[in-house]
């Protein structure tokens, strides 16, 4: 069921064969005009300035039992952790605590977020998470050309307690650890705790239990010291060699897109902080001698390698506080203040669709999200196609498992995946007719076999 497209030249979809071709900026300058009217958008918060978006204490509270658990752990765990790309989720869990969250900037920027293009609407341009830049601030395995089968995803029911039954067997502490649809993160916590003071030598199913702790606290947020069944089978399969960079970003923009329809928030906030910080409040800078006092609590503070920014370094939102503050500060915010490529992006290889039209989807346990990070033309270079106001995909779509739908959705996003192009952007594109051809009928055979992909 799956092509690979071993050639240079580019291949593209069956789908809106009638859109135009790339014309030029100018083209995609006019089609992000269409975008900017949040007042066409019914129920969007930019037209309800007094609605409260964001859930409180709950979701993104202080989580008094993940520290003192963290400190317990064998290092043999903490090295399986580190094996299965956790090294950074783990230093931000272990300094969750002291993350201060600057919420009536992550509520302006909500505001800004446009359900259809799943991007964030600015004065003169528009912007996103790319799916790169997510995978190096969180430091999670990236995903490579090729490797579309070790994305992690099921088109079959999950099975909570065949995942938790590497942790333990005991059906008392099987049914205290799920109600409904979810997991609760503290009986976790708390059996990894008993496991450590034991000193048992079961530091894989630790190390595994650790993940899910960590993982739900820092990537998928969404309820209050709960995950989902969908996100715990999404970080069990990390330990496998899996990549989960596209569920984190998925969950990331469908809580974006539910907070921005008046809904709540949810999603990683702490990678939402990480990208506003690198492109938008922060600028390194080597000779300052007076500590950005901004920088102490910030998630950017605990992460290392080329994201790794001093409290010295220059703030410049500094003087902006209030959400009255933040919300001017954001739509007048303009191209000169926006760094569209910041250093640890130098260099980097961005994903786009093969064609005008071909809007590539996230795959995830909860959703099929839209991606299409060729709307923002500026942030990835210059990219080669207009950006159309609907897709052949809704923005999101909520997924139904063990449907034969299900199955043919998301095999026919493997195969959109897997024939994206991945290269440095070109202005102009080559394109094979055979190779269409090979590729639509690709797309034409695809059929539910069952089970898992």
């Amino acid at each position: 069921f799956f092509l690979s497209l071993a050639t240079k030249k580019r291949s593209y979809s069956a789908f809106a064969e009638d859109i135009p071709p790339y014309s030029g900026p100018k083209a995609a300058r006019e089609s992000y005009a269409d975008l900017k009217q949040f007042s066409a958008i019914p129920g969007h918060i930019y037209t309800r300035p007094r609605l409260q978006i964001l859930p409180g204490q709950r979701w993104f509270s202080k989580v008094p039992w993940m520290v003192p658990m963290l400190e317990l752990l064998p290092p043999t765990s903490i090295g399986h952790l580190k094996e299965w790309g956790l090294s950074t989720v783990f230093v931000l869990a272990k300094n969750y605590n002291k993350v201060v969250h600057v919420w009536e900037s992550v509520m302006a920027m909500a505001e800004l977020w446009h359900p259809q293009t799943n991007s964030f609407i600015f004065p003169e341009f528009e912007a996103t998470i790319l799916l790169e830049e997510l995978e190096i601030m969180l430091g999670l395995p990236r995903y490579q050309r090729g490797e579309e089968l070790t994305i992690s995803y099921t088109v079959e029911q999950i099975n909570s307690w065949s995942i938790l039954a590497y942790i333990t067997t005991k059906k008392n502490d099987l049914y205290s650890m799920t109600s409904g649809m979810h997991v609760h993160l503290l009986l976790i916590a708390q059996w990894i705790t008993s496991q450590c003071k034991r000193k048992t030598t079961n530091y894989t199913a630790i190390a595994k239990a650790a993940a899910i702790c960590i993982c739900g606290v820092i990537l998928f947020p969404e309820s209050d010291g709960a995950i989902s069944f969908g996100n715990l089978s999404i970080i069990d399969s990390i330990s496998e060699g899996m990549k989960i960079g596209q569920a984190v970003l998925g969950f990331l923009y469908a809580g974006l897109t539910s907070a921005a329809l008046g809904g709540p928030f949810y999603g990683s906030v702490i990678a939402l902080e990480l990208w506003m910080g690198m492109h938008i409040q922060f600028r390194t800078a080597e000779d300052l001698t007076t500590e950005c006092k901004t920088m102490l609590n910030h998630p950017l503070a605990y992460v290392g390698r080329r994201l790794h920014m001093s409290t010295r370094a220059w703030c410049k939102t500094a003087q902006v506080k209030g959400i009255q503050a933040w919300r001017k500060y954001l739509r007048s915010l303009f191209v000169e203040d926006f760094d569209m490529r910041p250093q640890f992006m130098h260099g980097r290889i961005i994903h786009l669709p093969q064609r005008t039209g071909l809007a590539l989807r996230l795959l995830g346990n909860i959703a099929l999200v839209s991606y299409n990070p060729d709307c923002c033309y500026l942030q990835c270079g210059e990219a080669r196609t207009v950006v159309p106001l609907l897709s052949h995909f809704p923005p999101i779509q909520e997924r139904k498992r063990a449907d034969e739908q299900d199955e043919r959705d998301m095999r026919s996003a493997v195969v959109h995946w897997e024939g994206c192009a991945m290269s440095v952007i070109q202005a102009e594109v080559e394109e094979d007719d055979d190779v269409t051809k090979e590729y639509v009928e690709a797309l034409k055979k695809i059929q539910p076999a069952g089970g898992n992909i």
